[in-house]
């Protein structure tokens, strides 16, 4: 259910913040025993969930002299006719401005209408501290203040193919619409690979998102590609249904769903770009801070084995380097270390790694593996962990080759031990890629806590990600996997890495309507 806050800022601001988390119960009880007992004794389930209340606030009024506030929560319906009727009662926690109330108020949740609910908070007396709350007078306690908020849903859509089986078979979501009960969705966009044909029945359902993963049915409709391109066509909509009864009955519900836009495009796939002369350029950076250990200790991150086994640096370079050459004509790869003291003994956040003044760039992958064990010869290690830079550079070169070419497509990788320390630099940096043919593959090595980097900048959550002036990623261009994943044989890491890149690839490519360099037969999409 999300998160209920006060929409008055002023009222936050002079009584302080009051917010309520929404707790969905599993039986879909009702209002009470009777209305549940009338429903179920007819097969039928009543079309609302009962859901619990979870209070706190902060920042209250202090209306106590020799102490703080005592407060207590009210929680309220506003009817249509704007009356409140009183829906519970927290306990009372005494000297807090602070509180966060154990007792839980139950709410009856009907997705169908709109529920407003209103918040008072009140200071209790320290003479009525034994009484029962239900019984207490409110006239005779201090006013703190109101909340207010909608309790409304957080509604997805998940597209389902019926296969031959009969069996519904997932193919694609929405993102999730907060607070809202006329939500519009992003357009999706569907191959015929994944919806069959025109005339194939597909289940639309619509969920309210619970972060507990126990997402509650609104409700579903099954419509085909050419149900939706008429729903489109007609400007109608079509009715949503519920099962009512465990005998397949359904309840036609009042919500409907509308197709606001509907187009067939020719959609390339990866390999019509690649085959059709696209390239795949290479670059690396290097972690050399101190965090890595002395590279002649054995125990070091860099530590290179006379018997020829590879560190996770060495390794992470020739896997993804030795998939990714192959799409790259003339083998050349911009090749970095960052976080280092370099041979002229200045700390560099962006230095080339085979040590020249001007050229960053290598042959092969052998290039980089002899330029990464020469640098560990010359480089100080030093500090702190920054990928700024880093990403600026690899986006200088990006960008500029789109003056003389369209068919060039970016991938950096960034192999490191450390926490980010320049966090916001780095966001503010990859917003501002997230408009290039460029992707960055991030791989961690140790024992780190890389929690920052897997939530924050792998937007595989969903959630992309926003500069420091409010800008919002273009599209998610970051795939981080941490080494040690990979040793424990959980996954490999090309794989890991790589996953993601073609639909990065195709999201860019599609986003500016630049096609295979020569003709090739498209699949047919929706």
């Amino acid at each position: 259910m999300g998160n209920c806050f006060s929409d008055l800022e002023g009222g936050k601001q002079a009584v302080g913040a009051t917010s309520a988390a929404a707790t969905s119960n599993n039986n879909n009880g009702g209002h009470n025993d009777a209305v549940e007992f009338f429903y179920r004794s007819r097969g039928l389930h009543p079309l609302f969930t009962q859901i619990e209340l979870s209070l706190s606030a902060s920042n209250l009024i202090d209306r106590d002299f020799t102490s703080k506030s005592d407060p207590m929560a009210v929680v309220y319906a506003k009817k249509i006719d704007g009356k409140l009727e009183e829906l519970g009662r927290t306990e009372v926690v005494l000297n807090s401005l602070h509180p966060k109330w154990i007792e839980k108020v139950t709410v009856a949740f009907q997705f169908e209408i709109v529920q407003p609910l209103v918040f008072h908070v009140y200071d209790v007396d320290s003479k009525y501290h034994n009484i029962p709350v239900k019984t207490l007078k409110l006239k005779d306690q201090d006013f703190l203040g109101e909340a207010t908020c909608v309790l409304s849903e957080d509604p997805f859509l998940k597209i389902s193919r019926i296969v031959e089986s009969g069996d519904p078979v997932p193919i694609c979501k929405t993102e999730v619409v907060n607070n809202n009960l006329n939500p519009t969705w992003k357009p999706l966009c569907m191959s015929m690979n994944q919806f069959g044909s025109m005339d194939n029945p597909l289940i639309i359902e619509c969920f309210d998102f619970n972060s507990s993963g126990n997402h509650v049915l609104i409700g579903k409709l099954q419509k085909s590609v050419a149900d939706l391109e008429k729903l489109h066509k007609e400007r109608s909509g079509a009715n949503l249904t519920l099962p009512s009864s465990p005998y397949g009955h359904e309840k036609v519900l009042k919500g409907q769903q509308f197709v606001d836009q509907f187009c067939q495009k020719e959609q390339y796939s990866f390999l019509d770009y690649i085959s059709s002369g696209f390239e795949l350029n290479f670059m690396v950076a290097v972690d050399f801070t101190a965090s890595n250990g002395n590279p002649r200790n054995p125990d070091s991150l860099h530590y290179i084995d006379p018997s020829g086994r590879l560190n996770s640096y060495q390794r992470a370079i020739m896997e993804v380097g030795e998939v990714i050459q192959f799409y790259d004509s003339d083998k050349r790869f911009p090749a970095w270390g960052f976080g280092g003291k370099t041979f002229d003994g200045s700390l560099s956040h962006c230095f080339n790694l085979n040590g020249s003044a001007s050229g960053y760039e290598v042959e092969g992958v052998e290039g980089i593996m002899a330029a990464y064990a020469s640098a560990l010869r010359n480089v100080a290690l030093a500090g702190p962990t920054l990928f700024g830079q880093v990403i600026n550079t690899a986006a200088q070169i990006t960008g500029q080759s789109l003056s003389y070419s369209s068919n060039k497509y970016f991938v950096l990788l960034i192999i490191t031990d450390g926490v980010l320390t320049d966090l916001q630099e780095t966001k503010d940096a990859l917003v501002r890629a997230s408009d290039l043919p460029l992707s960055i593959l991030i791989v961690g090595v140790g024992g780190a806590d890389f929690s920052q980097m897997e939530q924050v900048l792998d937007a595989d959550g969903g959630q992309r990600l926003e500069s420091s002036t409010g800008r919002v990623a273009t599209h998610d261009i970051v795939q981080f996997v941490p080494m040690r994943e990979v040793h424990s044989g959980q996954i490999s890491v090309v794989q890991a890495l790589l996953e993601e890149l073609p639909g990065q690839f195709l999201t860019y490519m599609r986003s500016r309507d630049i096609k295979p360099l020569s003709p090739h037969v498209p699949q047919t999409s929706a």
